[in-house]
């Protein structure tokens, strides 16, 4: 096991736990680091989009009804 690790208890749907058990087994990964990974994964992608934010903070606003109107006039929706 890593050094500097927190233990912590999460409670996971029976179904949710069997897959990512059977998903350890066939990986040969601990079921420990498969949840670590998927968090990194989902952390990296709020950090992503943070980015985005601030990057277009300066963009003017647009209703949604006007984007909407828009998709429609232009077929896509």
């Amino acid at each position: 096991m890593k050094t500097n690790t927190k233990r912590t208890t999460v409670y996971l749907d029976s179904e949710l736990h069997r897959a990512l058990r059977i998903k350890a087994a066939e990986t040969e990964h601990s079921m420990s680091e498969l949840v670590e990974e998927a968090i990194k994964l989902s952390l990296a992608e709020d950090s992503i989009d943070l980015a985005a934010f601030k990057q277009r903070k300066d963009e003017p606003s647009l209703a949604f009804e006007d984007v909407l109107k828009k998709l429609r006039k232009n077929g896509k929706i």
